[in-house]
């Protein structure tokens, strides 16, 4: 695995990084020492740039022809971006490590509510609005605050809340993974891969997460869902301070009828709450507004529709964050990005 890079402001406070982001607003499990370093092991590289009240975790990756980098920054920076000192200070910082490994562009996709007035910060700020995004925009949000298990429960579809509870009746149970469990997770995701459509990755990929999220930070949880001894699904989660998401999941072909994927989130859940979490993220959901959501759920399937109508579900809340938006340091190279990305009106 490639050694990561850590860029320390002098006036950045002691303490570890995970610690420092967890104090900070829109810290995220996606920013932490665990998830560059997985994302390190499978090319990109690592820079963790932290000031007096800000910081970012820059993952940088090699353009073809060694024409320079592009460099993103998954669900941040961290910073309160009502602080103009701060958010001034932070993208000082990061425009001098990208300038360092002559970044074409940078990529950041801040966990903020969309709306018409952040985005014209982000614009004054130098950022213009990407025509790719990384992180599905839209999701599904649970609230965790404090109370009976009982009254989040209460809070979810009647459909939802009986499906977790036949789960429970037909004889499914749910436990805490090893890492010797990692080949059945492995076989759960390519089962789903090859039924659903959906891209899964490598199953190196899948233990280096387990080894840096589980092992060693203590941030995740691989959970598997059985009936008779038999693996039905699985679900890997992870938390830093209040926010808790389900990051992978799976099941198998045979037993779904017993509906252990309902089960397995609300254990997942469970686990999150004894972790302090007041709010789990079940991520992707189609990018629309909630009634064009409502109207046509039970009829599509293509895309995430068909996970929309699980999540859905849960009883969370319908929320999109700020679109990705870019900061270009290179004008011929970022054209070059959007016609890759095949926006050749932008030129």
């Amino acid at each position: 695995m490639r050694a990561m890079t850590a860029t320390i402001s002098p006036e950045a406070p002691a303490g570890t990084w995970d610690e420092y982001i967890s104090t900070l607003p829109g810290g995220h499990v996606l920013q932490t020492h665990a998830w560059g370093a997985l994302k390190s092991a499978f090319g990109w590289r690592a820079e963790e740039i932290r000031t007096a009240g800000a910081a970012a975790l820059v993952l940088f990756r090699p353009l073809p022809l060694r024409l320079g980098t592009l460099a993103y920054i998954p669900r941040g920076p961290a910073v309160d971006w009502d602080d103009a000192h701060a958010v001034q200070t932070l993208l000082q910082a990061v425009d001098a490590a990208c300038r360092r490994r002559r970044a074409a562009l940078l990529k950041i996709e801040p966990w903020l509510e969309d709306g018409v007035e952040r985005a014209a910060r982000l614009r004054a700020l130098g950022f213009r609005p990407s025509p790719q995004t990384v992180q599905a925009p839209r999701t599904v949000l649970v609230d965790l605050a404090p109370r009976a298990e009982e009254d989040l429960l209460a809070a979810m579809k009647p459909k939802c809340r009986y499906n977790i509870r036949l789960a429970q009746r037909k004889g499914v149970t749910v436990r805490t993974a090893a890492r010797a469990d990692l080949a059945v997770f492995d076989a759960l995701m390519a089962a789903t891969s090859a039924r659903d459509g959906f891209a899964v990755h490598t199953p190196e990929y899948y233990a280096e997460a387990y080894r840096l999220l589980v092992e060693d930070a203590n941030l995740g949880t691989l959970l598997l869902a059985e009936a008779e001894g038999r693996p039905l699904a699985g679900l890997f989660a992870a938390a830093l301070g209040p926010l808790a998401l389900y990051l992978y999941g799976a099941s198998a072909d045979e037993g779904r009828h017993l509906m252990p994927s309902y089960l397995l989130q609300w254990e997942a859940m469970r686990w999150a709450r004894a972790r302090g979490a007041t709010c789990y993220d079940l991520l992707g959901v189609p990018d629309e507004d909630e009634s064009t959501l409502e109207a046509h759920f039970e009829e599509r399937q293509d895309g995430l529709w068909g996970v929309y109508r699980f999540k859905r579900g849960f009883g969370g809340a319908l929320k999109r964050s700020q679109q990705a938006v870019d900061r270009v340091y290179n004008s011929l190279l970022y054209k070059l990005y959007l016609w890759r990305m095949g926006n050749r009106d932008n030129l």
